[in-house]
């Protein structure tokens, strides 16, 4: 069920612009064999999942988009459901997305949702207990929703904020529009109030984004996102605060004055990019859906090493957390793929 392939040491600088996109090269003297071997199937018969999120006892909550369900995964056990969230409206590429705890979560059990309600896509807070979520309180309304195109991703930061990744519901031009929450990466306090140090005095801290379905950072905190393209690349990007990452104007990489070009690309049918996990060493693991694989490349000092195939034969794979020493992964086959006895399904792989 895994595919252990080559790292390669060539990397493409950022004022490069390939003809064809990063794909796998031909291993160089003295490249490395990582070693990717599934260790532990944690759950089966998933219905749609989208995110994860590991809690101290070592079990795992895993949000289930259409039934707008968080449910609790325990090794050996069957999946029990936490919460049902009725404000979720799911549709297309909207419902319950993602999830992410606080940085705290050991002292005050609080639990950070992402899903598209009627009128708007949105983050809501919630208290974690034995009797399930509770407590709601908004943290951040009014994100555009659309049938596609509506981001979703939830991750704390090294400094202690919450990122927000957006899509620009299928209107490109909000992703240029710094007052919109559309197309962005947003960054806001764990209440929902912004941080002083933003850098246009609102939530949104990057913004020319298509579609950003993961965020991670390495241990010198660097912030990677990955971003679906439309026909032409999907996108590695290094986030920096303020800077435009050029879509709807830009699709993979450029010149052009003002505009950041990505660390790395791909065609959408090599990856379709949702979500990464970033090891300190700057590994990053991005989790490929029409891709049906798992793409791993390395920070090599100044760009990224040419990504190369971690993981296959699971088919899609909509999520990656990086958990101990082991990947977790979450399967998308029960949405758009073609499920095979036993998904979707909540996967550990070993790190070696």
């Amino acid at each position: 069920m895994a595919a252990a392939l080559l790292l390669v040491l060539a990397g493409c600088g950022a004022d490069q612009l390939p003809t064809a996109p990063n794909l796998p090269a031909s291993p160089g003297p003295g490249s490395t064999k990582p070693t990717a071997a599934v260790e532990r199937e944690l759950a089966t018969g998933l219905d749609v999942p989208w995110d994860l999120a590991g809690l101290p006892d070592g079990s795992t909550l895993v949000t289930l988009r259409d039934r707008a369900e968080v449910v609790r995964i325990a090794s050996g056990g069957e999946p029990q459901v936490v919460s049902r969230i009725e404000e979720v409206s799911p549709g297309g590429e909207g419902g319950l997305l993602g999830i992410a705890l606080s940085p705290q979560f050991t002292r005050d059990n609080l639990v950070y949702l992402y899903y598209t309600a009627v009128q708007d896509n949105r983050v809501i807070r919630y208290r974690y207990a034995a009797s399930g979520l509770t407590q709601p309180t908004p943290i951040v309304t009014g994100i555009p929703r659309a049938g596609n195109h509506n981001g979703g991703r939830l991750r704390f930061g090294p400094d202690g904020y919450l990122y927000i990744g957006t899509g620009d519901a299928g209107r490109g031009e909000l992703a240029q529009d710094r007052n919109s929450l559309a197309g962005k990466i947003l960054r806001v306090t764990a209440d929902g109030s912004y941080p002083s140090d933003n850098p246009f005095g609102n939530a949104v801290y990057s913004y020319g984004h298509r579609n950003v379905q993961g965020l991670g950072w390495d241990g010198t905190g660097r912030l990677f996102a990955s971003e679906f393209g439309q026909n032409r690349f999907d996108e590695l990007n290094l986030i920096q605060p303020g800077e435009n990452y050029g879509w709807p104007g830009a699709e993979g990489r450029t010149r052009e004055s003002g505009l950041v070009s990505p660390l790395l690309v791909w065609e959408p049918a090599e990856a379709s990019p949702s979500g990464i996990a970033v090891t300190p060493a700057g590994t990053v693991y991005v989790a490929g859906l029409r891709g049906q694989r798992i793409w791993a490349a390395s920070w090599s000092g100044t760009e990224m090493t040419e990504p190369e195939v971690f993981l296959d034969g699971l088919g899609r794979i909509r999520a990656v957390e990086i958990v101990g020493r082991e990947l977790l992964l979450l399967t998308n086959n029960t949405s758009r793929g073609n499920p095979r006895r036993g998904d979707d399904r909540l996967i550990a792989v070993a790190l070696r």
